[in-house]
């Protein structure tokens, strides 16, 4: 049986190895009688498990050894909570608002502090980013958010701002939740990173938080324990049960990046290419097609998450989804194996997206529908 192609924004796409590696494993991992969500996670056999995707994880994304790197629970949403609880010291924090994740960022930190507007591009629908040079930073803000792939909008900042060239001492904090393992990262300008695991990594339950030690210690009085990064990483993130079975397929997932090659390139340097390309051929055909249309201004499109709109008869962009257009062409897609394509609720049309699992295979089967979907409609 041939596998669908899974186009879906998270919980997405794994590796058939990796799920293929997990079937085979599930009822006893490595001889040892228990299948890994048996396993008490302080047992020797977790404790492996856990050691090896960190060590991995770190390697892959050359986390520099002053930052710690945490298995946490919650997911992204539940960050939105938990940085301002451990990093802003109940003060001023700065945001840049470039979609619907960074502003329900914005929104959940007036809960524990005092967030600014440093720079937002609401104005023209989240279609492009503000120019760094633009931000309107305090002196005395804590920390900068930023959301650095905005999943709903499909606009990703490719480069990350070098906050002391702005003039400020402020660590950087990103929420890299949709493009995580699918570029490198530049760990000099940032403070603190989270994502939630669904889109790139694996199941559902699992965020990973990597922060720089110097950073820890200053969580408010009133953030839970569990949620207070010092603990966390004093008990290596064993301070309570964490997700176990999803850190072990998360570990499974860094050990199929690393095996990934690209020419000489290997690892995520290999998977970065691979994204650069399937993100072209997907966005040329939208490009110089007559029927769909992407709006993001092309310097920030996202390589991860790829949202477009078929046009109707008077040339507009169709956002119902219940629109006999939009409906055949959703109806025809899964008749193809090409799965979840309707794009997010909030912003309606179509999304794509074509995280590290997707091969070009599955894109190059998405643009052959496409093509042949336009024809049957000119």
């Amino acid at each position: 049986m041939t596998r669908a192609f899974n186009f879906s924004a998270g919980p997405a796409a794994m590796p058939l190895e990796v799920l293929q590696q997990a079937a085979a494993e599930m009822t006893d991992w490595h001889g040892s009688g228990m299948g890994v969500m048996e396993m008490s996670h302080r047992g020797k056999e977790f404790i492996s498990i856990y050691e090896q995707a960190e060590s991995d994880f770190r390697a892959l994304l050359q986390v520099p050894a002053n930052f710690k790197i945490l298995f946490m629970q919650g997911g992204g949403i539940a960050e939105n909570a938990i940085v301002p609880l451990n990093l802003s010291r109940g003060g001023i924090v700065d945001f840049v608002v470039t979609g619907s994740w960074s502003q329900k960022s914005f929104k959940e930190a007036a809960r524990y502090c005092t967030p600014r507007l440093a720079a937002s591009s609401q104005a023209d629908g989240f279609k492009s980013l503000p120019a760094p040079a633009s931000w309107q930073l305090d002196a005395s803000a804590q920390y900068v958010h930023l959301c650095s792939n905005e999943t709903i909008h499909g606009v990703e900042c490719h480069t990350l701002p070098d906050l002391k060239a702005l003039g400020s001492d402020a660590p950087l904090v990103i929420d890299f939740s949709s493009h995580v393992l699918s570029r490198a990262v530049d760990w000099s300008r940032v403070g603190l990173a989270f994502g939630g695991a669904q889109k790139n990594i694996g199941p559902a339950g699992v965020t990973l938080v990597v922060v720089r030690e110097d950073l820890l210690g200053h969580a408010l009085s009133v953030c839970p324990s569990a949620f207070d990064y010092q603990l966390v990483a004093n008990n290596g993130s064993m301070y309570n049960t964490p997700p176990t079975y999803g850190i072990y397929m998360a570990g499974l997932t860094f050990q199929w990046i690393a095996r990934q090659r690209e020419g000489s390139l290997s690892g995520v340097a290999a998977l970065e290419q691979r994204n650069i390309a399937k993100a072209k051929y997907l966005y040329d055909c939208i490009d110089n097609s007559q029927l769909y249309v992407n709006e993001v201004q092309a310097s920030c499109r996202s390589r991860m998450n790829v949202p477009f709109f078929l046009r109707g008869d008077d040339g507009q962009p169709l956002l119902e989804a219940t629109h006999p257009r939009n409906a055949a062409f959703l109806e025809g897609a899964k008749a193809r194996g090409l799965l979840q394509l309707k794009g997010h609720k909030s912003v309606g049309g179509m999304r794509a997206s074509i995280y590290n699992a997707i091969p070009m295979e599955g894109v190059e089967a998405l643009v052959d529908y496409l093509r042949d979907f336009e024809k049957a409609q000119a």
